[in-house]
């Protein structure tokens, strides 16, 4: 028997969360359910006429574990960032007051945690964010993918568990189901004809992964970014041990911001005769000038395919961008709300993805 867990969801998020909910009911264990889990629409903002606001729960959630699914960053609901910070702390506040027995945030995209150097004289965004959401009472926090392995020292386990899901799996299939597909071609073209590239020099590590996984070399950019004004590359230096000409290149990184980063690089690299560029990143952040960055590379036939996840909202860039390709992570969500309400080990969920092994099973 599955223990009693509720779904519940941030106004960022409720998108997302009514299509993990989706994935739960028509996954075969919903049988096990003790009762519904959807929720969702049990929480409601009240607006006071001087900005502030103040979260209402419509049902109770004693002694039930409580799945809060919250996004900071570009959503449907069109909220800014500090409103959706606020309401997240809020929405804990309430559940915390109203005794939910457990309190498991699920951020698919962090979006503060491009903030967490603290060797400067600067404020560290995703500190704050873990601090206050502590202090407020949350038990485990979940999230795909964080931008650097170094933010996971700001966790203290002994106050909130913490559970970062590599999404490299999930591009990892989708390139083996829609340009692999078969073992053949994985040993016969990939390995000799592709490359992966990093965006950057702490992008590596995350290239290199998919290089090993695929059998092809690997390819580092590295960037010099401007002291003096943020989101701005002065200059891109291209490091290979092999020839690039006329080779199939995907540029792998965790994010796209404003585009600068690869914006520069695909130029770059199809300056330099590559037969195609293209991208594959998990979080599709897309700040302005994002969106016509990538368009115009790919009107200019520079950019091939630009791949990425679903863990922020891009419906409106889908609509500038219809070339990009998204692949969803609400299966993978809901297999994750179930193996936690089941105290399962996530081994199974975050193990390194092998191609070969799974292009064989599909044989």
């Amino acid at each position: 028997m599955i223990e009693p867990f509720l779904v519940m969801a941030t106004r960022s998020c409720r998108t997302y969360a009514r299509q993990v909910v989706t994935e739960l009911n028509e996954n075969p264990e919903r049988i096990l359910f003790p009762e519904s889990i959807d929720y969702i629409d049990a929480l409601s903002v009240l607006d006071f006429a001087d900005g502030e606001i103040e979260v209402t729960l419509h049902r109770s959630v004693r002694g039930k574990r409580v799945f809060l699914f919250a996004t900071n960053a570009r959503n449907d609901a069109g909220l800014p960032v500090e409103t959706c910070k606020i309401e997240l702390y809020h929405t804990i506040d309430v559940l915390q007051r109203s005794h939910a027995a457990e309190i498991v945030i699920f951020e698919p995209y962090i979006s503060c945690s491009r903030s967490d150097r603290t060797t400067r004289r600067n404020s560290v965004g995703l500190w704050i964010h873990y601090k206050i959401m502590v202090s407020l009472g949350i038990d485990h926090l979940v999230t795909y993918q964080l931008h650097s392995d170094k933010s996971k020292s700001f966790f203290d386990p002994c106050l909130c568990s913490m559970d970062d899901v590599p999404a490299v799996a999930l591009l990892q299939k989708y390139l083996c189901d829609t340009a692999i597909r078969t073992l053949e071609s994985l040993d016969r073209e990939v390995s000799d004809s592709w490359l992966f590239c990093s965006v950057d020099a702490g992008g590596e590590k995350l290239a290199r992964r998919f290089a090993v996984s695929f059998g092809t070399q690997l390819v580092v950019a590295h960037k010099q970014r401007s002291q003096l004004q943020a989101n701005t590359i002065e200059c891109i230096n291209i490091l290979s041990a092999v020839p690039i000409e006329g080779k199939t290149v995907w540029i792998v990184d965790d994010m796209i911001d404003t585009a600068g980063s690869v914006y520069g690089l695909v130029k770059e690299l199809s300056a330099r005769g590559c037969g195609s560029v293209n991208i594959i990143i998990v979080h599709p952040v897309l700040s302005d000038p994002a969106v016509a960055r990538l368009k115009e590379l790919w009107e200019a036939g520079a950019l091939g395919r630009l791949v990425v996840c679903d863990t922020v909202d891009c419906s409106d860039a889908k609509e500038a961008l219809p070339f990009m390709e998204v692949i969803s992570s609400k299966l993978l969500s809901s297999r994750i709300v179930l193996t936690i309400s089941q105290e399962r080990p996530m081994s199974d969920l975050i193990d390194t993805f092998n191609p070969r092994d799974y292009l064989s099973n599909l044989e």
